[in-house]
């Protein structure tokens, strides 16, 4: 079937029927708010999972549910029609970093045009705009030149620790990925560059002597790590986006003991490959400053920097333009922290930020405007029809 040609016109069309769909689409969200799934309690995420397999499997979509061992696993969702023809790919996250009982103090509620509530804006605004986006298409009869795929897993705000082997393996067959990810504030920009995110454990193992008798005989591994820290502040570089956090000490066994162990947990951010390369091999690289000090390091980049690459780049010039079509003028910006995308963009065109509209992710005042949610599902499903 030849896809629609892409006008004002069209777009109008897909708004006001989006429009018309204003309370369902909030009814859908307030739903899935209500539903609390943090990443750390993997059962929660069955009656999610339950609501988004019934929905998708309305609009003629195949579910698979893949189980975690650690997680409460993630859906994956391809047309029952789909042919071998190239794909699309559509990513979201069940997971939210509020635990439950949180809707106790924080519960959702409706007010002055908006929903606030766990987990609203990051991202189950996202999660139902991708649905209305995808009913919409349904609706209207019109048929996206690639076969929109679902991928909604179950630990994105913990590192994607387990989805991301799927997630690599679906970036590597599809043309390009759309991430429901919240669009970044100020301004609602779209993402089209994330730093990567490393996490690093490094312990310095010395030897233990009683502090007061004869601490000559023992080697503190807490000094050490003294200068391991000096050495990784000196790592940062704020004018490039390279940060290297040491967010966590614990060490020693009580004050009259020359401490035999210590440990650093340390977070790094990275805007490009390049440094990710660099900053990793350098933490790697890390030499104790003391005789008779080892040190043991662990961890890695675990996530690659979503970079504005030229496949990237084009991939937001036609959201800018199917922007134009519904009379909104897109902007872009970067985020400190990544997402999924950054697993996504090493392999396909991939662009981020195309989920709710409003703030607070993971803050107690986190909302959506309601009133964007059909705006923001229309130029989804726009981006959907994109040849």
């Amino acid at each position: 079937m030849t896809p629609p040609e892409l006008t004002s016109d069209l777009a109008q069309t897909i708004y006001h029927h989006l429009s018309a769909c204003q309370a369902d689409m909030t009814e859908f969200l307030r739903q899935l708010v209500c539903l609390e799934t943090p990443s750390s309690v993997p059962a929660s995420h069955a009656p999610l999972q339950a609501l988004m397999t019934t929905a998708l499997r309305e609009l003629s979509f195949q579910v698979e549910y893949i189980p975690g061992e650690r997680t409460g696993g993630h859906l994956l969702a391809v047309p029952a029609s789909a042919a071998a023809q190239p794909q699309q790919l559509l990513i979201g996250h069940s997971d939210t970093v509020w635990g439950i009982g949180t809707l106790a103090a924080m519960p959702c509620v409706i007010e002055d045009g908006k929903m606030r509530g766990p987990g609203v804006y990051d991202m189950k605004a996202g999660l139902t705009q991708m649905i209305f986006a995808l009913r919409a298409l349904r609706d209207l009869n019109l048929t996206p030149p690639l076969t929109p795929v679902v991928f909604v897993n179950s630990d994105e705000e913990i590192g994607s620790f387990e989805s991301a082997p799927h997630i690599e393996r679906l970036a590597q067959q599809v043309a390009r990925v759309y991430v429901l990810e919240p669009a970044l504030e100020p301004g609602s920009r779209l993402k089209t560059a994330r730093k990567g995110v490393g996490e690093f454990t490094i312990t310095a193992h010395g030897k233990a002597s009683h502090a007061g008798l004869d601490p000559e005989k023992g080697i503190s591994a807490i000094l050490e790590m003294s200068y391991v820290i000096q050495q990784l502040a000196a790592l940062n570089d704020w004018e490039r986006g390279v940060s290297v956090n040491v967010g966590v000490i614990s060490g020693g066994v009580r004050t009259n003991v020359v401490a035999p162990t210590c440990q650093a947990q340390v977070d790094v951010r990275i805007p490009t490959q390049a440094d990710a390369r660099l900053v990793a091999e350098k933490i790697r690289g890390l030499q104790p400053t003391l005789p008779g000090i080892t040190l043991e390091i662990a961890g890695d980049i675990n996530r690659m920097p979503l970079e504005r690459t030229p496949r990237n780049q084009q991939l937001w010039r036609l959201a800018r333009q199917m922007g134009q079509l519904l009379y909104l003028e897109l902007d872009e910006g970067a985020a400190g922290g990544g997402s999924d995308g950054n697993i996504t963009s090493p392999y396909t065109a991939t662009l981020d930020g195309l989920g709710a509209v409003g703030d607070g992710a993971h803050a107690v005042h986190e909302f959506v405007h309601l009133d964007k949610l059909a705006e923001r599902a229309a130029l989804l499903a726009l981006l959907l029809l994109a040849a």
